[in-house]
């Protein structure tokens, strides 16, 4: 295959610094804040429960009659925001004089995907769709930036299997925070224990990822949090996929159908520009439009003899979807799979790639070489763990046999 350089609209997505926003807030003029979903207007009366903790951020003026506030929180006030008792005028679209009251967002999880958004440096909202993350990556990794857009209250819970959750920055009202002391010196302030409560801790970095190879993304000891909050504790379960034998990729909570590629590689390897050469050469072309890829540095647990715990060892992982449905399902993903391997048998060693296996569900059929591969490596290691469960009984039982002669 001839790889040429197309001008993609896709760069951006791939772009070296990630940067993850927030998507809730606690604002007093965000009407989904307030049990009657709207902003409360003159004739109501406001009702912030006692005992919950808020900080919440005020835009504008506000006239009201009557306002019971929090035993803990703050009211951010922007400049020329502010609030007034009610006068008793008539006020157009107020009539119902109803007690309205600010909902709880105590829920409000800090590993839950789906309360982030990935967003360019420039901070605009990242163009959907093509480039995805699998749902650890979706939540803040450790050597991303997060944003609290400017203008904004919020509370957030950190409960974490981790005592560090480990950023490269955080952004609140408009100020970066990029090193360990500023990031210090903001948690002894006053807002810092409205905004972040249980159990986790959040430390600032100021660092970037230092492998060119990429890093992983960190967060696999709360991927149970991350699944959990994503499926909804109502217990959801993951959608049943259109394919034979679907895949699981690490770090995504539910199977897909498709293609996932696990690469090794060698010093020589550029994670960034070897996402770009993806990009540009295969994932801009016209036949592949509807499929979608994720690539990042992963890393799989290693055992001894199929049951021991040894070590884990990183690799690249590529995931590819795609929108087809029915017998189709995960072919055009096949495809350009197989493109991509045809690709490393002729230019891998000038990439950094050692070797690369390709695993395979469609609607029609799977891989039947990468199930055989996986099947025997399954096999060997349950053979091999038996045996030495085998030798190890017979040696107690030869000690025991010894001791008892004697």
């Amino acid at each position: 295959t001839d790889w040429v350089t197309l001008v993609s609209l896709l760069l951006p997505a791939a772009a070296t610094a990630v940067y993850k926003q927030w998507i809730p807030n606690t604002n007093f003029e965000t009407g989904s804040n307030w049990d009657k979903g709207r902003v409360p207007c003159a004739s109501d009366v406001v009702h912030f429960e006692k005992n919950k903790v808020v900080s919440v951020f005020v835009r504008s003026p506000h006239a009201l009659t009557d306002m019971y506030l929090p035993l803990n929180g703050e009211l951010v006030l922007a400049s020329g925001a502010g609030f007034t008792a009610f006068d008793g005028s008539w006020d157009p679209g107020c009539d119902s004089g109803a007690t309205v009251r600010f909902t709880d967002v105590e829920h409000h999880a800090w590993f839950d995907p789906t309360l982030w958004q990935a967003v360019s440096p420039g901070r605009e909202l990242e163009p959907g769709g093509r480039i995805f993350s699998v749902d650890e990556e979706r939540v803040p990794c450790h050597y991303d930036d997060v944003i609290f857009q400017p203008e904004t209250s919020f509370r957030v819970n950190v409960d974490s299997s981790r005592q560090v959750i480990h950023l490269r920055s955080i952004s609140l009202m408009g100020q970066e925070l990029s090193s360990p002391e500023a990031w210090a010196s903001y948690l002894r302030g006053p807002s810092a224990p409205l905004q972040f409560h249980g159990n986790g801790t959040l430390q600032v970095t100021g660092t970037s990822c230092p492998d060119k190879s990429g890093c992983a993304c960190g967060n696999t000891l709360d991927g149970h949090r991350i699944c959990t909050a994503l499926l909804g504790a109502s217990g959801r379960q993951c959608p049943v996929p259109a394919c034979r034998s679907p895949l699981q990729p690490l770090g995504h909570c539910c199977r897909v159908c498709g293609a996932t590629i696990s690469l090794d590689f060698t010093p020589d390897f550029d994670l960034q520009k070897y996402r770009d050469r993806l990009v540009q050469a295969l994932l801009s072309q016209p036949k592949y439009a509807g499929v979608r890829m994720a690539i990042s540095k992963v890393h799989k647990a290693r055992t001894f003899l199929g049951v021991i715990p040894r070590s884990s060892t990183p690799f690249i992982q590529i995931v590819l979807i795609d929108d087809e449905v029915g017998a189709q399902t995960g072919t055009a993903a096949e495809q350009m799979a197989a493109d991509i391997m045809e690709d490393i048998a002729q230019h891998g060693e000038a990439l950094g790639i050692s070797s690369g296996e390709m695993e395979v569900a469609t609607g029609s059929t799977f891989s039947g070489q990468a199930e055989s591969h996986a099947l025997s490596r399954i096999t060997v290691e349950m053979v091999l763990g038996l045996l030495f469960g085998l030798l190890l009984l017979g040696g107690i039982l030869f000690l025991y046999r010894k001791a008892n002669l004697r």
